[in-house]
């Protein structure tokens, strides 16, 4: 079976000559947006960037690139939280043909020089001092790196872009023209289900693909996108590139413990967030409702029924009835207005991805009045390949494919994918490339599906053992289970974590070696387990273990013939274990 999605906006390529990031944000500045391109956090004030200001900073740094000897195809690496900069530095390295190399601030020095040596970075740009050092302690296994340089050092750095634009002012248009929409733009490092993490290539023709296909109704000019959103991830940089493309302004919040704040502060229209967000103000409005108590609990509970029912009946294209729409009128003013207040009261369409969001927590926005849509992609399709309309959606699915996307299903239900975002494959790995395609070119996703009638796309399973947290985060769980069972006193380990908040572990222990050794089993393990996360980040670490009465047997369908666990299975015979790991 295979479907191509509607076409949502037909002639949106043909307002750009080429599809690659020059001519995207060339096509964005010469809109003269009125709205300021971006906001940023200047302590507890927001300052405006003209797009300007930002267009002249870009090109600024664009030149001093070049002075620096960058070229085409020349690899950039940046390390840094979500600010302005950032994107600033992601325009002006693919200004010039050159490829950004995104590294999660949160990276050890481990990680960070695996990133620049395969990368063969050959600069970098550091937040502050303490990420700048981490870098700089690696730089000897990265040969190809030359300089590295810190944010408050790109004034400096853009003041010598400017000399070099006198003395050549052509050099930018000529390095334009040299870029091709097959040119890789970015390399994206993603976990992979054992070993070192891959770099997805993705291209021009790719990044600029996504960007004009987002189907959230931005409105030209006029909406405020609040990002937070690691910039080394695909949806974060799909989200503020298709926000350039709508000339929508873009405020940047560093900190993701200061969301809540800037909500109440910028007032955003739009919100891009890992399902998370969306579940913790979920659960902050009830838990303000229950500990409230009284009749402020009661009206709190009875508005929300009241929304959840409305909501259904809307969904399903039914009439309201009088009763219920009055009731909901009250419970808007009552309840819900006093809700959107503190999110700003602007947040018209939240986007929700890289994990599925549960029904009851899209049921509940809608219910306030503020749709949340889910969207699917992978960062080898940049995090671009179906996604709800706010004019027509399906909750409980990622929604219809994008423009000019394919799908199809093999025989086991994988979804394959054929797109103009489908990356170019992985940097120096030509086995696995080969791998993630069928002969005829179709891009296996590794997750399993199926479409309905109208063309709405649901994920039912996925092949890959790869999780992905609540928060969003890829992590290949054979690398934490490999590691557990280097141990000779644990005989089988399966790690937990998938739409989870946090890692756990499901141990089996070699009894003979653990009464050999005359430790207490559980400390034994704790160490094992403190041993395993000490070289990884916070959100890579096993948070909670359980030591289980027995191994994972054939005979109860838990593992294959070759030993290979059956997580599925194992997932059902120790549910209530998992869930005791979560309270």
């Amino acid at each position: 079976m295979t479907t191509v999605s509607p076409s949502a906006t037909p002639s949106s390529d043909a307002l750009l000559p080429t599809r690659t990031a020059p001519a995207l944000w060339r096509y964005v500045l010469d809109q003269g947006f009125a709205a300021p391109a971006y906001l940023e956090e200047n302590g507890d004030e927001w300052r405006e960037v003209s797009w300007q200001d930002a267009g002249e900073r870009v090109e600024a740094l664009a030149h001093a690139l070049l002075a620096h000897g960058v070229g085409r195809g020349d690899a950039v690496a940046v390390i840094a939280r979500t600010r302005l900069e950032w994107v600033l530095l992601d325009w002006a390295v693919m200004r010039i043909g050159a490829v950004v190399v995104g590294i999660y601030p949160t990276s050890t020095a481990k990680e960070s020089a695996y990133i620049l040596a395969h990368s063969e970075s050959v600069l970098a740009f550091a937040e502050d001092d303490a990420q700048r050092e981490k870098l700089a302690s690696v730089q000897a296994e990265a040969p190809a790196l030359r300089e590295l340089f810190r944010f408050d050092e790109l004034p400096a750095l853009e003041a010598e872009g400017r000399a070099h634009a006198v003395a050549q002012p052509g050099a930018l248009d000529d390095a334009a023209r040299e870029i091709q929409e097959e040119d890789v733009a970015t390399l994206i490092y993603t976990s992979g289900t054992t070993g070192p993490p891959k770099a997805c290539m993705l291209t021009h023709r790719n990044l600029v693909t996504a960007a004009l296909r987002v189907r959230t109704n931005l409105k030209d000019g006029g909406d405020v996108v609040l990002l937070f959103l690691p910039l080394a991830h695909t949806f974060g940089r799909l989200a503020h590139q298709a926000a350039a493309y709508y000339g929508s302004t873009v405020a940047f919040v560093a900190d993701p413990a200061r969301i809540a704040e800037a909500l109440g502060v910028v007032r955003p229209t739009v919100l891009p967030a890992v399902p998370r967000i969306y579940e913790k103000i979920h659960a902050g409005v009830l838990d303000q409702i229950e500990s409230a108590g009284g009749a402020k609990r009661s009206l709190g509970l009875w508005g929300i029924d009241v929304g959840a029912r409305a909501s259904r009946l809307q969904r399903a294209g039914r009439p309201v009835p009088p009763l219920l729409a009055l009731q909901q009128r009250i419970a808007d003013r009552l309840v819900f207005a006093k809700v959107r207040q503190k999110l700003g009261g602007r947040l018209r369409i939240g986007v929700s991805g890289a994990a599925p969001l549960g029904t009851d927590v899209l049921e509940f926005f809608h219910a306030l009045g503020m749709l949340v849509v889910e969207g699917y992609g992978l960062t080898e399709t940049a995090s671009s390949l179906s996604v709800n309309d706010p004019d027509a959606f399906r909750f409980g699915t990622v929604g219809r494919a994008i423009e000019g996307t394919e799908i199809k299903f093999e025989s086991d239900g994988e979804i394959l994918v054929r797109s103009d975002t489908v990356f170019s494959g992985y940097y120096k790995d030509p086995e696995a490339t080969a791998a993630a395609f069928t002969a005829d070119g179709w891009f296996r996703t590794g997750d399993v599906g199926e479409i309905d009638a109208e063309g709405f796309l649901k994920i039912t399973d996925r092949k890959k053992d790869l999780i992905i947290t609540a928060g969003g985060k890829n992590i290949a769980p054979q690398n934490l289970e490999n590691a557990l069972k280097a141990s000779r006193f644990v005989s089988q380990a399966l790690v937990v974590g998938d739409r989870r908040p946090y890692i756990v572990a499901l141990i089996t222990i070699d009894h003979a070696e653990v009464e050999a050794s005359g430790r207490d089993p559980r400390e034994l393990v704790q160490g094992i387990v403190d041993g395993v996360n000490r070289d990884r980040v916070r959100v890579e670490q096993i948070k909670r273990f359980a030591i289980l009465p027995r191994d994972f047997t054939q005979e109860d369908g838990e593992v294959t013939p070759t030993l290979k666990v059956r997580r599925k299975i194992v997932h059902e015979h120790f549910a209530e274990t998992i869930d005791e790991l979560y309270r």
